[in-house]
């Protein structure tokens, strides 16, 4: 969006603008629901037509044929062998669904999603003309964000995360008393880019925030994302997703078998952790560094932020027999000790309190004669 790009201290990065000149005052503004955030790195996607619902609801892992005008969840695309293929988040307005893809996965969403079509009364369409504004509700930024945001049906569209609470159908894996992400009250608004270039003309760099600051907080929520935790063996289990984005009881669709199998049996082949890092070096982390447990490597860091409470801090998918202790990063030559905090556990669903699917094969014994009055 070419106004936020011409407010004083602005710094493009690679997908956006990285930061205002002080991101550790940006994550603080942000958390506190007093900055904007221009999201250039996400896109948004239409689905209109009156059975997008009950299709959408069918090809993809949450329960949507139900939802309700202006209620926000999201979901995912899983392949056969129900390893998550695109992500994506969703508010429908009443007439339309709207999709927040992150950028690098929305054309191949949009596709897969015309190619599923077939005689459903749907149509797909990316709207690059629509910018994303994000910003944590609760202060300033959310009124003027929702001031500009686009409203077809008179409602201003602002999704809302779900990651604050466990989703209806959903579970947690993480065994913590209290939720990082529960204190994230993350919102975006679907906004006309000129609107929201002409919203960032009055604004000054206090009142906004850059990716930087978006991503330090989702980080220390264990929020995953598409873009940073996604790769071609990646299952909801393993990130902790069948929280928000899965929901265990609706029907049949793609990949709802595996889904079902390692949720039930447990033991997913790889879990979530987050890490505290050492600061001592100014070297930090790069997605794709990897993990190791003394000699052995354990898996792989897939985002990285400097938090402006937290410090340095990480998240990896590691192996699930990695050990629970501390571990060590390697970056540019350079070993970085690295505390973990275990958010999927190793045995994750099998502890679950979930009822057991009685096998079809199984047919109820006959009655003895000799026990019949």
């Amino acid at each position: 969006m070419p106004g936020f790009t011409e407010i004083v201290g602005a710094v493009q990065g690679e997908h956006g603008i990285a930061h205002f000149g002080d991101v550790f005052r940006e994550q603080r503004r942000l958390s506190t629901g007093a900055a904007l955030v221009p999201l250039d790195d996400r896109t948004v996607i239409e689905v209109a037509g009156p059975e997008r619902l009950g299709w959408l609801d069918s090809i993809t892992s949450q329960a949507l044929g139900r939802l309700r005008a202006g209620d926000s969840t999201e979901l995912l695309v899983l392949d056969p062998q129900g390893r998550v293929e695109h992500a994506a988040g969703v508010i429908d307005d009443g007439a339309s669904t709207w999709l927040i893809a992150d950028a690098g996965d929305a054309e191949a969403l949009a596709a897969w999603l015309v190619r599923m079509k077939f005689r459903t009364q749907a149509t797909v369409e990316v709207r690059p003309e629509l910018g994303l504004i994000g910003f944590v509700d609760g202060g300033v930024a959310a009124e003027r964000a929702r001031s500009v945001a686009s409203a077809p049906t008179g409602e201003p569209l602002v999704w809302v995360d779900p990651w604050q609470h466990v989703s209806a159908g959903g579970h947690q894996y993480a065994e913590v008393a209290e939720h990082p992400g529960a204190d994230l009250a993350w919102r975006i608004a679907i906004v006309p880019r000129d609107a929201a270039d002409a919203l960032a003309d009055t604004l000054s760099s206090d009142d906004v925030a850059g990716l930087l600051a978006a991503e330090a907080l989702r980080v220390a929520a264990w929020r995953p994302r598409w873009s940073a935790e996604v790769d071609e063996r990646s299952l909801p289990h393993e990130s902790d997703w069948i929280r928000t984005a899965v929901h265990l009881d609706k029907g049949c669709y793609r990949g709802q078998e595996t889904v079902a199998k390692v949720h039930n049996l447990g033991h997913p082949p790889r879990r979530l952790a987050a890490l505290h890092l050492d600061g001592s070096d100014d070297v930090l982390p790069s997605p794709g560094d990897p993990v190791f447990a003394g000699d052995d490597e354990v898996g792989t860091v897939t985002s990285v932020a400097r938090h402006h409470e937290d410090g340095p801090i990480a998240l990896a998918i590691l192996s699930r027999r990695a050990p629970v202790g501390d571990l060590i990063v390697r970056a540019e030559g350079v070993q970085i000790a690295a505390t973990q905090q275990v958010i999927v556990p190793a045995d994750a669903g099998a502890t679950a309190e979930i009822p057991r699917i009685t096998r079809l094969s199984r047919r109820p014994t006959a009655p003895d004669p000799r026990h019949t009055a």
